[in-house]
């Protein structure tokens, strides 16, 4: 049980996380060179196959740099660090609920996502798991990579991101900030070959845009269950693992994928509506 005591403790740590525009600049400008350069990289001929595993190697720095620009911001304040540290195992007064819906939301979301598109016509091949990917991923196997990538990513944005903004803002306005932060983020990845965000683009530019729109329930969802979980890291962690996994795990149409944002939306106004209190206070006390 998450205690008056435990909330004002939580409200002064996150007073310490003070450098917000600091923090997005870099994590934003570092890891485009690197994608932008590893999107050129990767078009190049011949001897294609070695441009392409220097482009992995350029977007796997990419990835690396947040977590790079977390420990620059960090390294100094032993407070922080320790709130950082802790955050890792504090599932002693936990509510189960909110672990459960953090692994079951996204799996079951595009399962009924797929289900629904049967009856518009779509294939019930949907549902077979064929052990194949939608993109490929340089010198890293795609199941490493989507599971490491959400680690990497979430030891930069649950550590420092999301409570730099909450320092600043309420939760909903850092929700939708981040949200929009993290699709122009993603950006430069559509540039790389094969790459999964790239892929979306060469399916048709709807689903580009469907993937930046999902963000935004996605990251209200996962910061709704971070903060009712004391901002426990593993699960902002698990709860984007999932994602990515079961998204991949089954062949969903793309046209499920919009069905799934439109699910999530839909999660994510009733998590809202019933959470006003959360999302809406100022900022924090």
């Amino acid at each position: 049980m998450i205690t008056k005591k435990n909330t004002q403790d939580q409200d002064n740590i996150i007073r310490q996380y003070k450098y917000p525009v600091l923090f997005y600049l870099l994590v934003t400008l570092i890891p485009w060179a690197f994608w932008f350069t590893a999107g050129y990289v990767s078009w190049l001929t011949p001897h294609q196959e070695k441009y392409l595993q220097i482009a992995s190697i350029l977007a796997l720095a990419g990835l690396l740099a947040p977590l790079a620009v977390v420990y620059f911001l960090t390294a100094r304040n032993k407070d922080l660090r320790k709130d950082i540290s802790a955050r890792f195992f504090n599932f002693k007064d936990i509510k189960p609920v909110y672990l459960l819906m953090t692994c079951l939301i996204m799996p079951v979301s595009i399962m009924i996502a797929q289900a629904i598109s049967l009856l518009f016509g779509y294939s019930p091949e949907q549902f077979i798991i064929t052990g194949n990917f939608t993109f490929t991923s340089g010198i890293l196997p795609v199941w490493f990579l989507l599971i490491l990538a959400p680690i990497i990513e979430e030891l930069a944005w649950h550590s420092y991101g999301t409570d730099c903004l909450r320092n600043k803002f309420n939760l909903f306005n850092t929700s939708l900030i981040f949200a929009i932060i993290w699709g122009i983020w993603h950006i430069p990845l559509s540039s790389i070959r094969d790459y999964y965000q790239s892929n979306l683009i060469n399916d048709g530019m709807i689903y580009g845009i469907n993937f930046l729109v999902s963000i935004i329930p996605f990251v209200l969802l996962m910061n709704w269950l971070y903060y009712k979980t004391g901002r426990n890291i593993i699960v902002a962690i698990i709860f984007h693992i999932t994602a990515g996994f079961f998204n991949e795990l089954f062949a969903p149409h793309p046209d499920s994928k919009i069905i799934q944002t439109i699910l999530l939306s839909i999660a994510a106004i009733i998590v809202v509506i019933n959470e006003k209190e959360l999302f809406f206070e100022r900022k924090i006390k």
